[in-house]
């Protein structure tokens, strides 16, 4: 299996090159993520550079999955936990760009990324996770085979890369310390 691993503030700052390039690969293969096609690197590097502040102050744990089972191989995934700021919301949090590179898919690395982030979570004293993702993309399959309860569909809610308007499932899940 590819080695997890947490980026510290520096670490994330050494990796925003292959952090774009994998938000680069995600939307150039058609994953709703935010972004419109065409998208370039100097613009996902940006995007990516825009969220040191929350890694450098703790709101945003950022992991990248490297190929090989290194520290030093190739970044071909990555995922996020955005922790919530507001005093009442603390027991819960975000999975946000939950994202594996094309050329890696179907090796369960978005399930491996998806439960170090939960352990994280709940770490954290995050024991309620919220998520959303395109209806009927694999994404989601994989989100209802992994425990996640779809709670609703808003219709129209996010544009696709090509700008098409995508209906998105909102989905949570309930932490307990056995998993």
């Amino acid at each position: 299996m590819p080695a997890i691993e947490r980026l510290t503030a520096e670490g994330f700052d050494a990796g925003v090159k292959e952090l774009a390039g994998l938000l680069v690969d995600a939307v150039d293969g058609g994953a709703s993520v935010g972004f419109l096609a065409p998208f370039g690197h100097e613009e996902a590097a940006a995007w990516w550079r825009s969220q040191a502040p929350a890694v450098a102050d703790g709101s945003l744990l950022v992991w990248v999955c490297r190929d090989g089972g290194a520290v030093t191989g190739p970044v071909i995934g990555t995922v996020s936990l955005a922790l919530a700021s507001k005093p009442n919301a603390r027991h819960r949090a975000e999975i946000v760009k939950l994202m594996v590179h094309r050329e890696a898919r179907g090796r369960g690395l978005s399930r491996a990324l998806l439960a170090t982030a939960e352990r994280a979570a709940l770490d954290a004293g995050a024991d309620l996770l919220l998520l959303d993702t395109e209806t009927g993309s694999t994404a989601e399959h994989v989100y209802r085979t992994g425990g996640w309860t779809r709670y609703g569909i808003v219709p129209d809610y996010a544009g696709s890369p090509d700008g098409t308007l995508q209906d998105c499932s909102f989905f949570y899940k309930k932490l307990t310390a056995s998993g």
